[in-house]
């Protein structure tokens, strides 16, 4: 008679499923505010919107929730290669809640979608450690998320991530480019080197190109490859909200730009109105050593740079002329991000020109 088969053997182990599941509530408690309803063993997260809890930045009269979904793309290659996994956690964060601030919202929730071929409750905990990190950078509450075993569907050792964040934006005040004008300024905020794209050329030129090992150290960035490409992409939304809160009495900030795949040519654009364009002014800011690094190790033009790496910005922000220079000092010295005014709004065709 042949043998009886179990979940066990098509390749999902529940007693470790059970044990993974075990390791990740107090990484969600340590994100939760008042507002967090726990419901033990449900279904789902419940995250209250009572505007007596006064815990958001600001009373909102006619609020509108904003969401956004992302996932880390190639990055993960490089956490498989190191056996580093605590970091891309937070990239995860980063690209669904840096998208959330470009509508001018103010992050609430997130939920996270970890799939991988086997359960691994020591390498699940490290990924949503870095989550629960990337949380409380963005101010706010990671409240469920799901764990899915996909034998056969993923190579051993690895897994893939997707990430969700809800936020709130009052309606009058949602960035929709209606108040950008000829005469305002871009500032650029620093990013801390790749953040979460351009990694399928990154990676071509580094490894299969220059013959480089994670391991290598290489002089021009001061650390290893993989120190270099596991840095986690800063997440902006205490710096825009210090911003705001700065600035009650007038809207000065008309737009925001997350600089994610299409760089500093594809990305601004995206928030201007008709009639309207941005000249960007080369030299204008530090770019960070790994992109120069990079086009000259991969022969790489100018063009297709400025095209699929951040260059050194990860966010832009579209002011008032008569703050910009404030709004600069504000977030060098109170929210600690390097920034710099890098261009203007100029007229023309939702595009962006250089000096």
């Amino acid at each position: 008679m042949p043998d009886s088969l179990d979940y066990r053997s098509a390749g999902v182990d529940l007693s470790t499923y059970d044990e993974t599941i075990a390791r990740l509530p107090p990484l969600m408690r340590r994100t939760y505010t008042p507002r967090v309803i726990e419901w033990k063993d449900g279904f789902a997260g419940l995250f209250r919107l009572d505007d007596h809890i006064g815990l958001l930045s600001r009373t909102y009269r006619d609020p509108v929730l904003v969401a956004s979904t992302d996932g880390v793309g190639t990055k993960l290659k490089l956490a498989f290669a190191t056996g580093r996994h605590t970091t891309v956690g937070i990239d995860l964060v980063a690209m669904s809640v840096n998208d959330c601030l470009c509508a001018g919202a103010e992050p609430l929730l997130f939920l996270d979608y970890v799939a991988m071929s086997r359960d691994d409750p020591e390498l699940t905990s490290q990924v949503v450690s870095g989550i629960s990190d990337g949380c409380i950078e963005a101010e706010c509450a990671l409240i469920g998320g799901e764990t899915a075993i996909l034998p056969e569907f993923y190579q051993p050792g690895e897994y893939d991530l997707a990430g969700f964040c809800l936020g709130v934006v009052e309606r009058k005040q949602i960035l929709d480019g209606k108040d950008i004008r000829v005469g305002d300024r871009v500032i650029g905020l620093a990013s801390t080197g790749l953040h979460s794209n351009g990694y399928s050329l990154a990676r071509r030129i580094v490894f299969d190109h220059a013959g480089l090992a994670p391991s290598a150290h290489v002089e021009p960035l001061g650390r290893t490859v993989a120190d270099e490409f596991l840095e986690p992409t800063r997440i902006y939304a205490r710096a825009v909200k210090l911003i705001r809160r700065n600035y009650r009495v007038k809207q000065i900030v008309h737009g925001i730009a997350h600089i994610t795949g299409g760089g500093l040519i594809d990305n601004p654009p995206r928030v201007l109105p008709a009639g309207r364009a941005i000249r960007l002014a080369r030299g204008s800011w530090a770019v960070p050593p790994v992109f120069p690094w990079l086009q000259a190790l991969g022969s790489v033009s100018e063009a297709e740079m400025y095209r699929v790496f951040n260059m050194g910005i990860g966010l832009v922000m579209i002011v008032a002329e008569y703050y910009a220079e404030s709004i600069v000092r504000h977030l060098k010295h109170n929210a600690k991000v390097p920034a710099w005014i890098i261009g203007e709004v100029i007229e023309g065709n939702q595009n962006v020109v250089w000096d």
